[in-house]
């Protein structure tokens, strides 16, 4: 479907520092007006954290909080309770933001891998340790996604919704680098092909959909497999820029090159200063010139992000960061030489 879609210049990753969703939604929708985003405030606590939020969209899978992290129950409790009651909360205020609203909006979830890296069986081991949990658990996850992304088009109508999954875990999961609960070992390596059709199934969910639109996957890791996501139908690849090495080129080439959207993190996700609008994405244009790709392309296939979430930022450094992202944004599609 990423050929039917234009996408804007600039929007945020997800998080934000605070509490309050009212004003949360107000700089999402105020600061990207053709490309704003459905916020996450994990510092409310345990249920608005990225995985305990997801865990509240499972289908007949329920997770509780443990001093170890989230882990799979039987049966709702107070921590699925309360995940849905602030995933309630930013939808009432998003809805409140995007009254007449038309056009692309980006909802964001945990991904399969991520998810089963996170989430705990009852012996306390992650998902990932068994194959036959990490079925369920996708499973689950596409009925609830299916479920969340009808309820969102239902409070915003006339959205176009673009589904962000986040996999930080992904390359850890592909490596065998995920911890088991005693810390000494790490759990097996998944197999590629495994990963590449459970991301597909649940890319299918929207992607696929009557309705649907573009799923992009956000990861913050260094690593990215630009390949096996293109592969699993992502329309766009969300990154931290300044964890690319010149081992990404070719791949990054070969994702331009068939359409693939570039959500490029050039915007630090942290305080501190930030330069000139034309200085944060000159390594893109760096990169542009090295893989040999023309110049003009680049407001066709780069939509500029801050790194990753900015949960752990101030909130006026929160503003100053998406305000920044739309000037350098600005600068790539007026000077892209």
């Amino acid at each position: 479907m990423n050929d039917t879609i234009h996408f804007p210049p600039a929007t945020g990753i997800g998080s934000l520092p605070g509490t309050d969703a009212r004003e949360a939604a107000k700089a999402a929708t105020g600061s990207f007006e053709d490309f704003p985003h459905l916020p996450e405030l994990p510092a409310r606590g345990p249920g608005a954290d990225m995985i305990g939020r997801t865990a509240g969209l499972l289908v007949e899978l329920y997770a509780r909080v443990e001093p170890s992290g989230w882990r799979i129950g039987d049966r709702p409790g107070r921590d699925t309770r309360r995940a849905r009651s602030w995933l309630g909360e930013d939808l009432d205020a998003l809805e409140e933001f995007t009254q007449g609203y038309e056009g692309l909006l980006k909802v964001q979830a945990v991904g399969p891998w991520t998810l089963a890296a996170s989430l705990e069986l009852r012996n306390g081991e992650a998902a990932l340790s068994d194959p036959g949990a990490c079925r369920d658990l996708a499973a689950s996850l596409t009925e609830g996604l299916r479920l969340h992304l009808d309820e969102v088009r239902r409070r915003v109508p006339g959205a176009r919704l673009v589904l962000q999954l986040d996999e930080p875990s992904l390359t850890a999961v592909l490596r065998g680098q995920v911890r088991t609960a005693s810390g000494y070992r790490t759990h097996r390596a998944v197999d590629r092909q495994i990963v590449e059709a459970t991301l597909r199934d649940v890319i299918a969910v929207h992607d696929g959909a009557d309705g649907g639109g573009p799923v992009v996957v956000h990861s913050c890791a260094p690593d990215v497999p630009f390949a096996l996501l293109r592969r699993a139908g992502a329309a766009g690849i969300s990154f931290d820029f300044s964890l690319l090495t010149e081992r990404d080129d070719e791949a990054i080439g070969e994702a331009v090159e068939g359409g693939t959207r570039l959500f490029a993190g050039v915007v630090p996700g942290t305080d501190g200063p930030l330069s000139d609008p034309a200085g944060s994405v000159m390594g893109v244009r760096t990169l542009w010139r090295r893989l040999g790709l023309r110049p003009g392309l680049l407001p066709e296939a780069v939509t500029v992000t801050p790194a990753c979430g900015l949960a752990g930022a101030s909130p006026g450094y929160a503003r100053s960061a998406y305000a920044h992202c739309v000037r350098a944004a600005r600068s790539l599609a007026d000077n892209p030489e």
